[in-house]
C-alpha cells in the first residue's frame, strides 16, 4: 500500500540485544543507529518501561521517541507495541531499524511495508501489531561465509575493519532517519540508497556509548537473541 502522510510524532525503534555480550555484534546495528540519533539530536535514553529504554525530544518540528527494546531480538514486538499504545501512535508512525543479511555490508535501504525478509525481530514487531505497515531502515551486514549459520554470523563480533564500516553505516542510517522524518521516504531513499550513498565519517556522533542501557552479561547466548 502507498505510504501515508508524514505524522507529527514518530516512534523510532532500533532493534538489538541487551548486554555487553552483544554490544559489538552485527545484530545490534539497530541499537547503534538509535545511539547515534540520541547523540545527534540530544535526546538521552533515560527512561525504562515496557521492556525498553527510551527518550523523547524533537527533531526539527517533529516530536520523536527513540527506543531500544530490551527484550532480546526475537521478542522485540513485546516492547514496541506497548510504546505505540502509550503514546497513542499508529503503526504508520513507526520506524524500525535493523540489520539485514540480504544487503551488502554497509549498504542502506529504506522501505515502507513489505515483507520481513525472515528477520525475527521484524516478524515479532509485525506479529504484535498485526501489520507490516510501518517504515523500515535496513543496515546491510552481508551474507555469512559458506558453512557459517546465519544465527552464529549475526551474533558474532566482526573484525575491526568491518566494525568500522558498520559504524559508518550506522551514522549514515541516523542521517537517513532524520531525512525520512523531515522530508519523507522518497527523498531519504534517493539520498541514501546505493553504494556509499550519504557517506560521512562516523566521528564521535556516529558511535554509540552504551545508549541501550545494557543489562548484566549472561553466560552464553540467549535463545531469543538471534534470528
Amino acid at each position: 500500500m502507498p505510504h501515508p502522510p508524514l505524522p507529527d510524532t514518530w516512534l523510532i525503534a532500533g532493534l538489538g540485544n541487551p548486554g555487553p555480550r552483544y554490544a559489538r555484534t552485527r545484530h545490534n546495528l539497530g541499537f547503534l543507529v538509535v545511539g547515534a540519533l540520541s547523540e545527534r539530536c540530544g535526546i538521552p535514553l533515560n527512561r525504562e518501561r515496557w521492556e525498553a529504554v527510551f527518550g523523547q525530544g524533537r527533531l526539527g518540528e517533529y516530536r520523536v521517541i527513540l527506543a531500544a527494546p530490551q527484550t532480546y531480538m526475537n521478542r522485540s514486538g513485546q516492547a514496541v507495541a506497548p510504546l505505540l499504545r502509550y503514546f497513542q501512535l499508529s503503526p504508520e508512525a513507526l520506524v524500525v531499524i535493523h540489520d539485514d543479511l540480504d544487503l551488502p555490508a554497509g549498504r542502506l535501504k529504506l522501505a515502507w511495508d513489505g515483507g520481513a525478509g525472515g528477520h525475527k525481530g521484524v516478524l515479532s514487531v509485525a506479529a504484535a501489531l498485526d501489520t507490516l505497515d510501518f517504515y523500515r531502515v535496513k543496515v546491510g551486514i552481508g551474507r555469512p561465509p559458506a558453512g557459517v549459520p546465519a544465527e552464529a554470523y549475526v551474533l558474532a563480533a566482526p573484525a575491526p575493519e568491518e566494525w568500522q564500516l558498520l559504524e559508518e553505516a550506522a551514522a549514515r542510517a541516523a542521517l537517513a532517519v532524520e531525512v525520512l522524518v523531515r522530508e519523507g521516504l522518497a527523498p531519504a531513499q534517493n539520498r541514501f540508497h546505493g553504494p556509499g550513498a550519504g557517506l560521512e565519517p562516523a566521528g564521535e556522533k556516529g558511535r554509540i556509548k552504551g545508549a541501550a542501557a545494557p543489562r548484566p552479561e549472561e553466560k552464553g547466548d540467549d535463545p531469543q537473541a538471534g534470528g
